[in-house]
């Protein structure tokens, strides 16, 4: 099993290609510490259910993809963001469009593996994003507010028995362009390499060497920007592998030895049914034998057998075997776990999914911790929000270069589901409550428990004063 999973790491991290291939083909050092490029290969294997604990012996709960799946799940639900202002901002709104429809699924890989990096550049006339797990990208620099200022990035191709990589270095500051002036903004190198084999590098190659790079340029100046062209999502949480370090941490850096714990447990939990399992202990006499002179038994599950040739203590030739389960201290042992979990990862009681037989908080155990889910979803929105502000920006930025749509200014707006922290039928009454005591307009009343404009909203009242049916404004 351990050889299995060094081979998967092995193949995993292979397509990244080491941190010294890097450094020796773009002379830049890698800013990720052997503590940080350790726990990003744990935090990779346990999301994926192969953490390095398991065995034929220990079972998985795969919590781990389940606790990011959870934060994505409350961070991106009914979320809602808007470009307008100019036909710019339309052309960048339909832009964003694939890169909304799969954003919940990114923002999963980004609680699990720490951080993610949106990068657009121009195809054809369009603009498209890669999003790029944190396995997957090699911060180069930092500023003084932990903002990634350099980084490459790989592309992976397999044609035939070749493997070509191109190496795409981003980095922001002074630099001299094809005229000799030194100019501010963001240079971009491009190179591109082919091996025979998948953990190397090889032999630098030309660009042209895939019809899908050659238009790609070697070296190329963005003038007059001060950030790079590429935006970092990050989960909010402070970075307790390598406090040195700005990168974020997976949602359950802080559990991993209790998410270890909790299928250790789990796994004693099912073999507590699997060796209590009633038995009948036999003489092999109360059997009839084949014609290889073996026993003949009814249910191998259920008979085990004793060469006794008399009887058992003269209790005859059955003895049953029904041994105590104990199951609920395997119960009580895996719902502390649980908790504990929930409490390291900022999550509420009861957030978490449980087996069927284990005990759930009650609603208003988890009513009264919610506050700790809301303050890690919010904190992760704005971290979301932030990244997405700056992949706007980039994205209008080449809209420019490439011409792609006609100047003008553009407005984004977001908007995030509040329910997790709204008790909407204890707010309606409340409010209920204070439009009676005169302590609310009844407009606001509207507003609030509708989900109204304040336009609509009054004209509610006052249709309702004059008797006449509201009618909703779409």
């Amino acid at each position: 099993m351990f050889q299995r999973i060094l081979q998967w790491i092995r193949e995993v991290w292979s397509k990244m290609i080491n941190q010294s291939n890097v450094k020796s083909a773009l002379r830049v050092d890698v800013a990720i510490t052997p503590l940080m490029a350790e726990a990003l290969q744990k935090w990779s294997l346990i999301y994926v259910n192969q953490s390095p604990w398991l065995n034929t012996e220990i079972k998985s709960l795969n919590l781990g993809a389940a606790i990011a799946a959870e934060i994505a799940r409350v961070v991106t639900i009914e979320m809602e963001i808007s470009i307008s202002g100019s036909p710019r901002a339309d052309f960048l709104a339909e832009q964003m469009v694939p890169v909304l429809n799969s954003l919940r699924t990114y923002t999963e890989y980004c609680a699990a593996k720490g951080g993610l990096m949106f990068k657009p550049y121009v195809k054809d006339k369009y603009i498209c994003v890669d999003m790029i797990q944190a396995d997957m990208f090699y911060p180069v620099a930092f500023d003084s507010n932990g903002n990634i200022t350099a980084c490459v990035f790989v592309d992976l191709k397999q044609v035939g028995q070749y493997f070509y990589r191109r190496l795409e270095y981003h980095t922001m500051g002074d630099h001299y362009d094809e005229d000799g002036n030194l100019v501010h903004g963001c240079l971009i190198i491009n190179k591109a390499f082919r091996s025979t084999a998948d953990a190397t590098l090889g032999q630098e190659v030309s660009l042209s060497s895939l019809p899908e790079w050659a238009d790609i340029k070697t070296n190329r100046i963005i003038k007059n920007i001060n950030r790079p062209l590429f935006a970092y999502f990050k989960t909010p949480s402070a970075n307790n592998i390598d406090p040195t370090s700005p990168l974020g941490v997976s949602v359950y850096a802080r559990a991993v030895d209790l998410l270890e714990q909790l299928d250790r447990l789990w796994s004693g939990f099912l073999w507590e049914f699997e060796s209590g399992k009633r038995a009948l202990y036999t003489d092999v006499l109360a059997f009839g034998k084949d014609a290889a002179g073996k026993p003949l038994l009814p249910d191998k599950r259920l008979y085990r057998l004793l060469d006794l040739n008399s009887k058992i203590d003269g209790k005859g030739f059955f003895e049953d075997w029904t041994p105590t389960i104990r199951e609920q201290n395997y119960i009580n042992g895996m719902e502390t776990t649980y908790r504990l979990i929930e409490f390291q990862c900022g999550l509420a009681e009861g957030s978490l999914p449980r087996p069927a037989a284990l005990q759930h908080a009650t609603a208003t155990e988890v009513k009264m911790t919610k506050q700790r889910t809301f303050a890690t979803i919010t904190d992760t929105q704005k971290s979301l929000e932030d990244a997405l502000k700056h992949l706007v920006w980039a994205m209008d930025v080449w809209a420019t270069i490439g011409s792609l749509a006609p100047a003008g200014t553009y407005e984004t707006t977001y908007q995030f589901d509040d329910s997790i922290v709204t008790d909407y039928d204890a707010q309606f009454t409340q409010d209920s409550t204070a439009v009676t005591l005169g302590t609310m307009p009844k407009w606001v009343f509207n507003k609030r428990n509708f989900g109204l404009t304040d336009e609509v909203a009054k004209q509610w009242v006052t249709d309702a004063q004059n008797q006449r049916v509201p009618k909703v404004v779409q």
